[in-house]
């Protein structure tokens, strides 16, 4: 995905997108080397469902700093999205609004992942490990905010955001409700993220303060 909207997000990255782009980068370099010491930091700091003998409450924030070390397009498809996507966004919330927009859609993404996992009687010892919930919160606020930028779908498609939005959205539910066998992506965890992190817009929305930095 390409943008078409500099206009709205300024040359310079902002400090929450760089910072966490910085951040997601060194954990993921810091589990590829513990794991050289057979040390599994997806199994300290990824999320697993309560009910698993693993789960720790802090792994509902440390598990959005981490990527499976053996799918390299998953941290560099998340952080190429985060700074499309995620810079007008900042730059018109302002960095507080947008961090706590990236913590809400990515707690959010957590509990409906860890609430979808408890009623399908999914593996409780396999930790859930992304940034997407979050990033795809960031993706939600851009389609909301700028509904009718345009987004080049892999350089070819142009469409607006909002429709762009929607059809991720259709797809996540179509996938998570299929559940098709090898598939290990959270489906649920990316729906999640859109829904708080439309909740938390509608709220600001409603109170006139979306706008504001």
């Amino acid at each position: 995905m390409s943008q078409q909207f500099r206009n709205i997000g300024g040359a310079s990255l902002p400090p929450v997108i760089k910072n966490l782009i910085i951040i997601n980068a060194l954990m993921f370099l810091l589990t590829l080397g513990m794991e050289r010491m057979n040390i599994n930091l997806t199994y300290i700091l990824g999320l697993f469902p309560w009910e698993s003998p693993f789960f720790r409450p802090w792994q509902l924030i440390t598990h959005m700093f981490m990527h499976s070390t053996e799918n390299f397009a998953h941290i560099i498809f998340n952080m190429l999205a985060l700074w499309m996507i995620g810079t007008p966004v900042e730059n018109v919330l302002g960095t507080k609004k947008f961090l706590l927009l990236y913590f809400i859609s990515g707690l959010g993404a957590a509990l409906c992942q860890m609430l979808v996992s408890y009623f399908t009687q999914t593996d409780i010892n396999v930790p859930m490990v992304g940034a997407s919930g979050a990033v795809y919160g960031a993706l939600f606020a851009f389609g909301y905010m700028f509904p009718n930028s345009i987004v080049q779908i892999y350089f070819l498609i142009p469409m607006k955001a909002k429709y762009f939005v929607a059809i991720l959205a259709v797809i996540g539910l179509v996938s998570g409700i299929s559940n098709s066998p090898g598939d290990n992506v959270a489906h649920f965890a990316h729906l999640g993220g859109m829904l708080f992190a439309f909740f938390l817009l509608a709220y600001w929305k409603n109170k006139g303060k979306l706008f504001l930095r």
